[in-house]
């Protein structure tokens, strides 16, 4: 196995463009010899000859500028990948508002994906309710937030829309009981929509648990004491959509809607943007293709 030196290269590229070896050492804080010696060894390494040395310049050989291509783009990425991991520039914080129920499958995704992007920048996830999360980001608690709702308002972005479903416990029969026994947070945005469709279904319900907690919700349906409605696609795997075969009421779609995006702050917050926007679309063409 051989494998080039990024040193090495970059005082090609130097030669290179210089013109010279004496000129290229002085550019690179080198004596000459040492940078001679750097290029004797890449010709070795390569078992080609680099440069034409017959005349009284110096001159790329045919393979000297095929390669000179290539050290161009490696030394590049090198100054690229060193300066984006070390110049603090690429530091900080964004804080991103999520609802509880489309943090999965998507945003650890995101988070994974920014995180290598961007090790030096923290992500402070803030998790809760739409309403609560408009409430942050109006204060400037948040930099961007997601939320589920029914419409859009000024300065939002669409990412996506997915019908609500019925979920419950895998081989569960709690969604044939009467009255309908529903678990749901107290603050659900979902709950209006889906108590207005089982009254003009005629369907008798019942909440059985209200609560703050997530857990308690998804313990109670796995317990197939109750059922739920999420976002199509953000199901835990411990549950799963009830097929019902219309014995209950389709539910209204909902948009997942993207805050804060519109104002470019850095690159930092636009990049974590642009990877929520191709994280929901590829969510999205996965379903359709699945479907």
């Amino acid at each position: 196995m051989r494998n080039l030196d990024i040193t090495t290269l970059r005082s090609f590229v130097a030669v290179a463009d210089a013109g010279g070896v004496t000129r290229a050492a002085g550019f690179l804080h080198l004596t000459q010899s040492a940078v001679s010696m750097q290029l004797k060894r890449l010709e070795e390494l390569l078992g080609v000859e680099l440069l034409d040395r017959s005349g009284r310049t110096i001159a790329l050989t045919a393979s000297g500028e095929q390669l000179l291509i290539y050290a161009r783009r490696m030394v590049a990425l090198n100054d690229e990948v060193v300066g984006r991991l070390t110049d603090q520039a690429y530091e900080g914080e964004i804080v991103l508002g999520v609802p509880h129920d489309i943090v999965y499958p998507v945003i650890p995704q995101v988070l994974k994906q920014f995180h290598a992007a961007f090790p030096r920048v923290r992500v402070r996830l803030v998790s809760s309710y739409t309403r609560a999360l408009k409430e942050m980001f109006e204060k400037g608690e948040c930099d961007l937030i997601l939320t589920t709702e029914k419409a859009l308002e000024t300065g939002g972005e669409i990412l996506d829309e997915k019908p609500l479903r019925w979920i419950g416990a895998p081989g569960g029969t709690a969604w044939r009981q009467t009255p309908l026994r529903l678990a749901f947070g107290r603050q659900c945005t979902f709950r209006p929509h889906v108590v207005e469709a089982l009254d003009l279904a005629e369907i008798p319900w019942e909440v059985m648990v209200e609560t703050e907690s997530d857990r308690t919700i998804e313990a109670t349906v796995s317990a197939d004491l109750a059922v739920h409605t999420m976002i199509e696609g953000t199901e835990p795997p411990h549950l799963q959509r009830v097929e019902h075969n219309g014995a209950l009421p389709e539910l209204p779609s909902q948009l997942i809607n993207l805050y804060g995006a519109q104002s470019s702050k850095n690159v930092m917050h636009d990049t974590l943007a642009d990877f929520l926007r191709r994280a929901f679309s590829k969510m999205d063409a996965s379903r359709l293709k699945i479907a």
